[in-house]
């Protein structure tokens, strides 16, 4: 199936009510596992990475099937080594060949026992369950956040606590920090000081949490206004004082003309000029966000560097080469070092004369690619739309809602 996006005849106005953060979500739902908590987390993210984590900790089961959620993944690993019992834990073919070895040789050091099922250092994995030992771990500051988290959020449980030490550079400090704030609101808190990161034995106590509204999601609109040029959004649901790292979008999107006014219910998003003449950004704490300006730069021909972006590699696809292939269709040359830098210089190649973009079963390409609709005169073709539900499931409705026109598509 493919998705037509045509821009709406008038200045885009709406006011939209954003998913829930993804990210405080499954983090919320592992915290209140661990607590033992009798409450419901409050406002819950409607997307099939949480969904996957909600049936996982209901389920009676102890084989699960986490699809393409490498979050669901990766704090399930974590979370089920110091079940007591017998688990497997599997995915889709990419989640097959997206790495683990990092998190699953760290919970081994720390007391785990985690077998690999197929093929070394990849899922799906079978994890012998038991009260974990911990101690001290060293790993790469340069891993996935995700494998860091995991290991933080059990280890006030862990017999010694744990002691990591975050070796070179640390990408992604905000998703850490993220981790420890929501820990501390369940009655942990940790130390961090230069590179390590402590974690004394202790309990979680029950919490009633809400988890706040996505600033992820947030920066699509953002990207709509900057590229629309005028109009205003209200998105409710974000707090200026966020855990969360993409709360810097605001902040960058000023340089794209986009103002930001905080408001009780939210924010309110107004399009002011004062556009930036080129854009060079490190995205290292943010790199959720780099599709969103990738794309929204070479369509406002503005030339950018943008730095930081290892980790895109090993998303639910290669970020970066997808990136330069569906932007070459609109006709845009990006080029990338290998190093995690990916910048366009103003080169320009024939683009496409019906492009569809493909989305590499990656729900960060459709949701930036869409709003190049505002852009193009015939609207924007977008291959396999349903890939939206990993984060933001009424995106398309929300789209509806702004004016847009969302229709069917053969392929």
């Amino acid at each position: 199936m493919n998705y037509l996006i045509s821009a709406p005849d008038a200045p885009l106005r709406a006011s939209i009510k954003l998913p829930a953060s993804k990210s405080i979500s499954n983090r919320a739902l592992i915290l209140n596992a661990l607590s033992y908590s009798p409450y419901d987390v409050d406002n819950l993210s409607d997307c099939d990475d949480t969904n996957l984590m909600v049936r996982a900790l209901n389920s009676n089961d102890r084989d699960f099937n986490v699809g393409a959620a490498g979050t669901t993944m990766r704090f399930l690993t974590a979370f089920l080594s110091k079940v007591v019992g017998e688990w497997t834990i599997t995915g889709t073919e990419r989640m097959k060949n997206r790495p683990i070895k990092v998190l699953v040789d760290a919970l081994n050091t720390l007391g785990a026992r985690i077998e690999y099922m197929e093929k070394e250092g990849y899922p799906p994995l079978r994890i012998f369950g038991s009260a974990l030992q911990g101690g001290e771990i060293a790993l790469p500051g340069n891993v996935s956040s995700q494998y860091i988290s995991a290991i933080l959020m059990i280890a006030p449980l862990m017999e010694k606590g744990v002691t990591l030490r975050l070796e070179g550079d640390i990408i992604s400090k905000p998703y850490i920090r993220l981790t420890l704030g929501l820990m501390e609101c369940f009655g942990v808190k940790a130390s961090w000081t230069g590179n390590t990161i402590r974690v004394l034995p202790g309990e979680y106590k029950p919490v009633r949490f809400q988890v706040e509204s996505d600033w992820s999601a947030a920066s699509y609109w953002y990207e709509m206004l900057a590229l629309s040029k005028g109009g205003e959004i209200q998105l409710r649901g974000l707090f200026k004082h966020s855990l969360q790292g993409d709360a810097a979008g605001a902040r960058l999107f000023a340089r794209l003309g986009v103002s930001t006014t905080y408001t009780r219910d939210g924010v309110l998003l107004r399009y002011i000029g004062d556009v930036c003449d080129k854009l060079v950004y490190n995205f290292v704490d943010e790199p959720d966000l780099a599709q969103t300006f990738v794309v929204c730069c070479a369509l406002l021909n503005i030339p950018f560097r943008f730095s930081g972006l290892r980790s895109l590699r090993i998303k639910e696809t290669d970020r970066i080469e997808a990136l330069k292939a569906e932007l070459r269709k609109l006709g845009y040359v990006l080029t990338d070092s290998g190093e995690g830098v990916l910048a366009w210089t103003g080169e320009r190649c024939e683009p496409e004369t019906n492009p569809v973009i493909a989305t590499y079963e990656d729900h960060r390409m459709a949701l930036s690619f869409a709003p190049a609709a505002l852009t193009r005169p015939g609207g924007i073709v977008i291959a396999h739309p349903e890939v939206v539900s990993k984060s933001y499931p009424r995106y398309w409705e929300d789209l509806r809602t702004a004016g847009f026109s969302v229709r069917e598509r053969d392929m």
